[in-house]
């Protein structure tokens, strides 16, 4: 018999791997990397990780940040997914402890693509709806993500600080109000 842990992770992980290739389009190749024919189906992201996320709007950690731009994000990462879709990922360093980051990634995804995302996270569970828009939040090895969806977009981030939903408020809200000034208070999807 199935526990219902072990059949969540097998949908989980059924719907991640169907998102993953609709994103990725892929044709079943299991490499992170793209490959030569997979065209990026997400539309640029214009805004640089300054104009999304500040590093004056990361003060409320208690930390000052700095942008770090040599970081890239590992194969398999939902930063690595939005990259090969033309997001922006970005990845900020505390100065005073190397250790502590704040990741973040953006996506400009059809429809289509989103709804997959959407119910694969959904299926995960953890809906948080003072995110104001669609938004979820897990936390795994001591590193809180959240995901949120700004329709047509996709944020992504993930840090140590993030130790509940809350922790993410601040990147979120951030991000949000840049890529969607006018949002609804209200989750859609």
């Amino acid at each position: 018999m199935t526990t219902r842990s072990r059949a969540r992770a097998i949908t989980v992980a059924a719907l991640t791997v169907a998102a993953s290739a609709l994103l990725s389009g892929c044709t079943g190749a299991r490499d992170s990397a793209p490959s030569p024919t997979a065209t990026p189906i997400g539309t640029a992201v214009r805004q640089s990780c300054a104009d999304l996320l500040p590093v004056e709007a990361l003060a409320v950690y208690g930390k000052t940040f700095r942008q770090d731009t040599d970081w890239r994000p590992g194969g398999g990462t939902p930063a690595a997914t939005i990259e090969r879709q033309r997001g922006r990922v970005c990845r900020f360093v505390a100065t005073d402890d190397p250790g502590t980051t704040v990741t973040l990634a953006v996506a400009h995804l059809p429809e289509k693509s989103l709804t997959t995302l959407k119910d694969a996270l959904y299926e995960r569970g953890g809906s948080v709806p003072t995110y104001r828009v669609e938004g979820y939040y897990a936390l795994a090895d001591g590193v809180g993500r959240a995901d949120a969806f700004p329709d047509p977009y996709w944020i992504t981030t993930e840090s140590t600080l993030f130790t509940e939903p809350g922790g993410a408020q601040p990147v979120v809200d951030a991000v949000r109000a840049v890529l969607q000034p006018t949002a609804s208070a209200s989750p859609t999807g």
